[in-house]
């Protein structure tokens, strides 16, 4: 089904709902808008964060620890 038939047949539906079912399914797309919004935003940071060089220089920080320095307790 084409986006604009589905339009068109949504609002044929939603012209011979009751009141409260109309507001019902209004609720229900603007949670499908909102969901797809923060989808759409958290996708758009993730992509920042990984073009970001915040944390390069990670990569090239010396080891501070070796396997000598660690301790077993005792039981």
């Amino acid at each position: 089904m084409q986006r604009k038939q589905a339009i068109e047949k949504t609002i044929g539906y939603l012209k011979i709902l009751p009141e409260d079912k109309v507001e019902e399914a209004l609720d229900y797309i603007e949670y499908l808008y909102n969901k797809n919004d923060n989808s759409i935003l958290t996708e758009g940071i993730s992509r920042l964060a990984a073009k970001s060089k915040s944390f390069d220089f990670l990569e090239y920080e010396e080891d501070i620890y070796t396997i000598n320095d660690v301790k077993e307790l005792p039981e």
